[in-house]
């Protein structure tokens, strides 16, 4: 029998496995899906269903079911969700990962029915059918694959990230392009997957020298603290000022693949709107990373009024803008997708010139590195209040969870406030639902920093809103990406420049 004999053969049996799978789905997947939110009060409600689980979520937060239950009658009463959710039941949400392989629900309602014999039968014989279409086909691919591996091979190797195939030549000098407002040039960066220092090329430090230069890690000389570990302003002998960030050494093994990841994707970056990576020590008692020196301090810092001078309308917008931009690269003209997870006020440093740089890659992810995936399935990483509740859900990351860390961020900087904020009364303790309750009533000027004492055009205003909400949208298809959002932040840039130059 010839290949392509066999290969039609094979058609025909794929066929005839597409009409069983069609007479099986509706019957395996007759749970359904389904998502509901719902604004009661302060309070907002969100209710999901999927293959047989069920999630709740009060304010953001995921809680158990007896919590969402009584919180849900005292603020919204009955009526929502529209399907039956007993609360007597009073099972912890999360399972264990057995349980939800397994689909148990401990007798109570929604249990998953098993397969019927007859459905075993043939879903044995179709598994029967495939293994023996595929020992035909083996022969006739066998060739094909391995010359095909071959060229896979010889554009990876020396990389060390062996899934993908479309590493960039560092032969070849991206073209110019220009910058403008609708169009934000790529980055020259030409870092191979395994950063070497001498390729990095700012400094090049060992642990006593960095040890001098931080004066043996003076906490006076301290900066910032994480969950990483601290971060110290240190000078250099040529007078060179540099951030140290030394990981907490009893978290050494939780840490390790996030001082990785940091440090691979950093050097695999460079752009104005992003700290830049200068070296790294990796020892077995010491993980350090070595960045540029921001020193204006962070956003949060400025919108909390800790330093001099109170940000005005101006300089929120570029930051905006810069920070859209640092977004927007990550996301499009990286060398391969970068996904930052943790975007968020304490993240974004100033220079002395207000311009904003993003830093803190210790949660980023290289996006999907086969064009036919729309998403990476992973742990839910971030800081809560800006975590994308799609994300939560499905544990399917996007970048479009980037997008809506950056709508919630964008009201931040526009309102001065925290995403959650609970010495607030109760239906202003959730920004992001008391900026949308007062952009629906047309009240935006009552979102405005109060600490800003100037007057800006409701138009511009409107506009800004409208973004962040359409950024923070629950359900990610509805959010743009970050090429438009930093096209409608230029436009509205120039709206209230208009404005000014009206006023004036």
């Amino acid at each position: 029998m010839s290949c392509n004999h066999m290969y039609h053969v094979a058609s025909a049996g794929r066929m005839f496995l597409l009409v069983i799978l069609g007479a099986l789905v509706p019957s395996i997947l007759a749970s359904g899906e389904l998502m509901e939110s719902k604004v009661c009060g302060a309070d907002y409600f969100v209710y999901s269903r999927f293959n047989g689980f069920e999630l709740f979520e009060v304010n953001g937060l995921r809680v158990p079911k007896d919590s969402f239950c009584e919180t849900r009658t005292r603020s919204c009463g009955s009526g929502f969700p529209s399907v039956n959710v007993p609360c007597e039941n009073r099972r912890a949400l999360i399972q264990s990962d057995a349980e939800h392989r397994l689909g148990e629900s401990n007798g109570k309602e929604g249990r998953r029915e098993p397969l019927t014999t007859s459905y075993k039968a043939v879903v044995i014989a179709a598994s029967g059918a495939t293994v023996l279409f595929g020992c035909f086909l083996c022969a006739c691919l066998h060739a094909r694959r391995r010359q095909a591996s071959r060229a896979v091979l010889s554009k990876t190797l020396g990389s060390m990230d062996s899934t993908s195939s479309l590493e960039m030549s560092s032969d070849k000098i991206p073209e110019k392009i220009t910058a403008s407002p609708y169009r934000v040039p790529p980055s020259p960066s030409r870092f191979s997957m395994s950063p070497k220092i001498k390729r990095l090329g700012s400094v090049h430090l060992d642990l006593s020298q960095v040890a001098k230069a931080t004066n043996n890690f003076s906490r006076s000389l301290a900066i910032g603290e994480g969950g990483f570990g601290t971060v110290y302003r240190a000078q250099l002998p040529d007078g060179q000022f540099v951030a140290v960030k030394r990981a907490k050494r009893e978290h050494f093994e939780s840490l390790s693949a996030e001082f990785r990841s940091e440090v691979e994707i950093l050097a695999k970056i460079d752009h104005r709107n992003l700290v830049k990576l200068l070296g790294y020590i990796e020892r077995e008692n010491e993980r350090i990373i070595i960045t540029e020196y921001v020193p204006n301090g962070s956003l949060r810092e400025h919108l909390d009024g800790q330093r001099d001078k109170i940000l005005d309308f101006n300089q929120r917008l570029e930051i905006s803008i810069d920070i859209a931009h640092a977004l927007t690269y990550l996301h499009l003209f990286a060398e391969k997708q970068i996904i930052h997870r943790d975007v968020k006020s304490s993240n974004i440093l100033l220079t002395e010139r207000y311009r904003a740089k993003v830093t803190d890659f210790g949660f980023a992810r290289l996006g999907p590195v086969d064009a036919e995936k729309t998403h990476i399935s992973t742990k839910v990483k971030g800081t809560m209040g800006y975590l994308d509740p799609e994300y939560m859900r499905t544990f399917q990351l996007t970048a479009k969870s980037d997008v809506y860390s950056f709508g919630v961020l964008l009201i931040e900087i526009l309102t001065g406030r925290r995403p959650v904020e609970l010495q607030r009364p109760p239906d202003e303790r959730v920004t992001l639902i008391w900026a949308f309750k007062n952009y629906n009533e047309g009240s935006v000027t009552r979102l405005v920093d109060p600490q800003m004492q100037e007057t800006i055009d409701a138009r511009v205003l409107y506009k800004m809103f409208g973004l962040a909400i359409q950024c923070a949208a629950p359900v990610r298809a509805d959010r743009p990406d970050m090429k438009s959002v930093s096209e409608q932040l230029w436009a509205i840039r120039m709206d209230y420049l208009k404005t000014v130059k009206e006023a004036n």
